[in-house]
């Protein structure tokens, strides 16, 4: 399953970027720096990366020059999952016996999942290159690492709701007294450089259990970081499919949603308006003209949502009953956690009508406040029209989660259908 397969390159979020360039490098995009300037021809497909962990893609089409200014097609998701940051002087001598790992919460996990499985280390180093810095992708792609749960016979009280901390619950084992002072060592030698030049480093815990597809009929795939990487890759996968003839295109995948999007490479930032701003610049447009662009724009925020939970269906709205393999999940929230509207809803099933996909409704509990995403958040810095939208699945925000096998197909045909 290419969804599989994508997860299993994809790490962290610097991975998942260099993924997607790597699909886009293979259907003849050019790749541009935010430093330099942009000369953009009509009918090609362009993109550029923020931090090496974020990435937008676009496509100009002919008609961009007609005196009908239309606008903007836009489809984001986001790269990056709940997990364990790697802190600067990591090790931790205990007993005088074992070595465990310092680390810190990322985003809002499932603690419990992350207990008695293999995990490993990714991320990026930055390494001393002459006089400039250089970022290098790393993984050290083996078992490394263990979160041993305690005993039940010394922790009676783990089955009826215990309070992890994650400061002394969570640090993971790394090895016996030997392994002390060789944690970097091990990073430096997976990069590919010296231990002496690394002058910094974003590492992150992740799942080594690979992903499978399960089910009487095969109909459901579990893995780590469905959320939101499938709806990364399916976006993507329809961007490229899509004739993009109608609109100017755009298709981005952000960094940090799951800590609040308000970093440089996150949905809060300025890195979707910057982009438009260029190409619109490029186009000759004036102000008053990018302007009319943006009225005439319209945003798919994609990030997964839950489905009706087989052990505790009481947790769903009672007239909204979204379920895996049902079709593309189309959320609302009153207080706009979620920034889908009448409008925006009725484009989002207009669209799933011509490209014969099914959808479904989320709504929270109304005495349940939800998670917030990338849509209420991106529309603060470019005022598009925006539906939120994701796929179903359970047990999100654990190291690993399930979704639906039909729902990912769903997905890459209504995004193609997008970007007509």
């Amino acid at each position: 399953m290419e969804l599989l397969e994508f997860l299993k390159k994809t790490p962290t979020a610097f991975h998942a970027a260099a993924e997607l360039e790597k699909i886009l490098n293979a259907e003849g995009a050019v790749r541009l720096s935010e430093k330099k300037n942009w000369s953009i021809e009509p009918g090609k497909t362009y993109y550029t990366v923020r931090n090496e962990s974020a990435l937008i893609a676009f496509r100009v089409p002919e008609n961009a020059f007609d005196e009908e200014k239309k606008g903007f097609r836009v489809f984001a998701a986001h790269g990056d999952s709940p997990t364990f940051k790697i802190k600067e002087n990591p090790e931790s001598v205990v007993e005088n016996r074992y070595v465990k790992l310092n680390v810190e919460r990322y985003g809002g996990m499932i603690m419990s999942s992350w207990f008695d499985r293999p995990l490993s280390v990714a991320g990026r180093v930055i390494v001393q290159n002459g006089s400039a810095l250089e970022s290098k992708l790393v993984n050290i792609d083996r078992d490394l690492l263990m979160i041993p749960n305690v005993a039940i016979h010394m922790n009676r009280d783990v089955n009826s709701g215990y309070d992890y901390n994650a400061q002394t619950d969570l640090c993971p084992l790394y090895g016996g007294i030997e392994a002390k002072g060789t944690f970097m060592k091990q990073v430096a030698e997976a990069a590919g450089v010296s231990e002496e030049d690394i002058l910094g480093h974003d590492l992150f815990l992740y799942n080594r259990m690979e992903g499978t597809v399960w089910g009487a009929e095969k109909e459901f795939v579990s893995a780590a970081k469905i959320d939101d990487c499938e709806c990364a890759l399916g976006g993507l996968l329809g961007f490229l499919k899509g004739r993009k003839e109608e609109h100017i295109t755009v298709y981005a995948m952000f960094d940090n949603e799951e800590v609040g999007s308000q970093t440089r490479q996150g949905a809060g930032s300025t890195f979707l308006a910057d982009v438009l701003t260029r190409i619109s610049e490029n186009l000759g447009d004036t102000a008053s003209v990018y302007q009319m662009r943006l009225a005439d724009s319209y945003m798919i925020s994609a990030d997964n949502g839950h489905a009706v939970h087989p052990n505790h269906p009481e947790k769903t709205d009672p007239t909204n009953r979204p379920v895996l393999n049902g079709g593309i999940l189309l959320k609302f929230s009153a207080n706009q956690r979620y920034t889908t509207d009448g409008l925006s809803a009725a484009m989002f099933k207009s669209i799933c009508k011509e490209a014969d996909v099914p959808f479904q409704i989320f709504f929270n509990r109304s005495d349940m406040l939800g998670g917030s995403t990338l849509g209420n958040i991106s529309t603060s810095q470019v005022p598009f029209n925006t539906a939120d939208i994701g796929l179903t699945q359970l047990a999100m925000h654990s190291s690993y989660e399930t979704a639906g096998v039909k729902d990912f197909d769903y997905l890459v045909r209504f995004a193609e259908k997008l970007f007509a």
